[in-house]
């Protein structure tokens, strides 16, 4: 195990699956202040594409989290421009983390659990890991879709002055709701989930098993 891999636990896959989801929302972050809203959400439709592409490229198929992600991205991103209503956008973020929570919650109850169905190829854990890993990921999701909802409808219609530590990047004199809860999204919530699901990469070590040996047939020659 090399230094890297000891204090970064996460595959290829996995840190192409973190940089699909940030990625999006931190062009439509830029976009958004530069261009506007509606410019905001193309990019963040056209960058999600580009990083499914990107992952279809890479491995050859997308991964699952991001495909349904991204997916539902784009259907909401699609409603925010026909209905010129940025709260599509914004609720996307509660509807598709409470659906994830309740999913795992489910499966976690059937012991049947996602991560295994999608990492068991890759990482191979003990029962109780892999039990852990789901239960905390399943509050996760409902606590960031409760904090989503907080600040969407917290900052809903509010106005406040721009920070000057930041009216150099963002050129506006005042922050609307949206811009509030774009900065909240990407620089707490972003953040905040790479280092979740880093510490639990980490804190579930102790459960990991040894990679299981594969049998090769004998090589029978006549």
């Amino acid at each position: 195990m090399t230094w890297l891999t000891r204090r970064f636990p996460f595959n290829a896959e996995q840190t192409l699956n973190i940089l699909s989801e940030m990625g999006p929302i931190f062009t439509m972050f830029i976009v958004n202040f530069a261009f506007g809203v509606q410019a905001g959400v193309w990019s963040l439709i056209v960058t999600t594409l580009m990083a499914l592409a990107a992952s279809l490229i890479v491995f050859g198929r997308p991964p699952i989290m991001p495909f349904i992600a991204g997916a539902v991205t784009i259907v909401f991103g699609a409603l925010t421009l026909y209905t010129g209503n940025p709260v599509w956008v914004q609720i996307k973020v509660t509807l598709f983390n409470t659906l994830v929570g309740a999913l795992l919650l489910v499966g976690l109850r059937r012991r049947q659990y996602f991560f295994e169905f999608v990492f068991g190829k890759t990482f191979h854990y003990t029962d109780t890991g892999w039990y852990e890993l789901t239960r905390n990921a399943a509050i996760f999701f409902f606590v960031t879709a409760f904090a989503n909802e907080a600040v969407r409808l917290g900052f809903a219609s509010t106005s406040l002055p721009c920070p000057k530590s930041i009216y150099w990047l963002l050129k506006k004199p005042e922050l609307t709701g949206l811009d509030i809860w774009m900065i909240f999204k990407l620089f707490v919530v972003m953040p905040l989930t790479g280092i979740f699901f880093f510490w639990q990469a980490r804190s579930i070590q102790k459960y990991r098993l040894p990679a299981p040996q594969q049998v090769t047939k004998p090589d029978v020659r006549s």
